[in-house]
């Protein structure tokens, strides 16, 4: 009788386990959802706060400038209208209008819009220079409906901004964030005035950080952001979820005018540095080195003996610059400044012009595989040239050489130089691959000084299928590159 009771007493605690395993597996879906449930509540939650605390400060920008009106004869044909001349004669009683007295075509007013940010309680205000660039009239409309002129405090077109100012005070503004802290992946909201649509929200993540070479800016180093951008973001902030500002919203990438997944962003420790120049002189100061300098491709670090690609080639030095000064020399390698790694040479050209003149910079390098420090004063930057680094156009060894006289020397700017002229370049061949062009200066050719055509006609011969080192001229900048001959 005992065994039996211990059998009944085993056999249903095993039945009380299943049932209470089969409650417990049937809840854990329910669970699960409320959970999921709970996690978006909470980002929701988090949207609306940061919605709640920025938008009083993002405003609506409204330009509007004087333009010329088209005329319009230009929609006609030659004769002055679609129907010929006849068609005027005998319903109008008039000549046509290729017969009439040209007027001078009237002025209209062309009206833009954009998003710009209170950046003080004093009425600054943060935004693109290409929304209020060359405006007569600029009008700021806040979160509660208030209208305001106002005046542009200072633009800085190559790297797109602006600051204005309205006259009020006690103004609701925005917190400058950290930009260089943002990793791919993090939660960004992106505030403006999309297409007019006041104080619009959108979020998303960061999906690229120091984007360049775009072509938007001269000065680029983008945040990428899937957060929708679209027209009328422009100028805008781009907030952490605290609330901070971490970028300028500034353009799109896009094949239709819309929004497709693409927005780019300037990151607003770049904008910090501009925004202070442009409230206390109403416009930048950029630094200089005087150099060209280019990336690293695998090819050329290979043809400098270099283990890897980290830093940035130096292709020519100025005459009497910061960097001539300081002994910088062409085909070294600059690897850190003030003992920071730098990756690139968009990188390291916006981190001079940041630079304030007079600034002495220490320029780790690499030459011949020894490593030098060198300390260079940052000089001031006169106008804008364009950029400092000349990536050239790869558009091809076919190549025809000849020597370069005085009077050629003269006519196509290369007095004072040595070298031997690209006089044709055959298509689809390496030397065009590679972006060699008619009217190009070889140089060097594996870092041995050229001028006679026929001595780099037989290096460049000598063997086939091996890989050179050239150093080429093309107006008044020069770059390396590598060659591979056919063979």
């Amino acid at each position: 009788m005992r065994k039996r009771s211990q059998r009944f007493t085993a056999a249903g605690f095993a039945l009380l386990i299943a049932i209470g395993l089969g409650f417990l597996f049937s809840a854990t879906p329910a669970i699960a959802r409320e959970e999921g449930l709970e996690s978006l509540r909470q980002s929701g939650q988090a949207f609306r706060g940061v919605a709640k605390k920025v938008s009083p400060a993002v405003v609506f920008i409204q330009v509007e400038q004087e333009v010329a009106a088209q005329d319009p004869a230009q929609y006609f044909s030659p004769s002055g209208s679609p129907f010929g001349d006849e068609f005027f004669r005998h319903f109008f009683g008039e000549p046509p209008r290729s017969q009439r007295p040209r007027q001078a075509p009237s002025k209209r007013r062309s009206v833009g819009q954009g998003s710009g940010f209170i950046i003080s309680p004093d009425g600054y205000i943060l935004t693109n220079n290409h929304v209020v660039d060359k405006a007569d009239k600029v009008r700021v409309k806040t979160q509660d409906g208030r209208e305001y002129t106002a005046k542009v405090v200072g633009a800085d077109p190559p790297s797109d901004l602006a600051v204005i100012k309205i006259d009020k005070s006690d103004l609701p503004f925005l917190d400058l964030g950290d930009s260089d802290r943002l990793e791919v992946g993090d939660w960004v909201l992106a505030v403006g005035n999309p297409f007019g649509l006041s104080h619009t929200l959108t979020a998303g993540i960061v999906s690229a950080k120091g984007r360049n070479g775009i072509g938007l800016n001269d000065y680029e180093n983008f945040i990428q952001t899937d957060a929708a951008i679209n027209p009328g973001n422009s100028g805008g902030p781009l907030v952490d979820l605290d609330g901070e500002v971490v970028g300028i919203n500034t353009a799109i990438f896009s094949r239709s005018g819309g929004y497709i997944g693409i927005g780019f962003a300037i990151p607003v420790n770049m904008a910090r540095q501009i925004r202070d120049q442009l409230i206390e002189h109403g416009e930048v100061t950029r630094g200089r080195l005087g150099a060209y300098i280019q990336d690293l491709t695998t090819d050329l670090a290979e043809s400098f003996g270099l283990k890897d690609t980290q830093g940035i080639l130096v292709s020519e030095v100025m005459e009497g610059s910061s960097a001539e000064k300081a002994e910088l020399q062409r085909g070294d390698v600059i690897r850190r400044v003030d003992g920071e790694k730098v990756s690139g040479a968009a990188e390291l050209r916006n981190r001079i012009a940041l630079t304030p003149p007079g600034t002495e910079v220490v320029l780790t390098v690499l030459r011949d595989g020894k490593e030098k420090h060198l300390t260079a004063v940052v000089g001031k930057l006169e106008g804008e040239s364009g950029p400092a680094t000349k990536p050239g156009k790869l558009p091809e060894i076919g190549l025809g050489l000849q020597a370069l006289t005085p009077e050629l020397a003269e006519r196509l700017g290369y007095q004072g130089e040595k070298g031997v002229l690209i006089a044709a370049v055959a298509p689809n061949s390496p030397a065009a691959d590679a972006g060699i062009e008619r009217g190009d200066l070889i140089q060097e050719i594996d870092r041995q000084e050229v001028s006679d055509p026929d001595e780099a006609h037989r290096i460049l011969m000598a063997a086939k299928g091996k890989t050179y080192l050239l150093l080429i001229r093309h107006g008044e900048s020069t770059r390396y590159l590598t060659l591979k001959s056919e063979g």
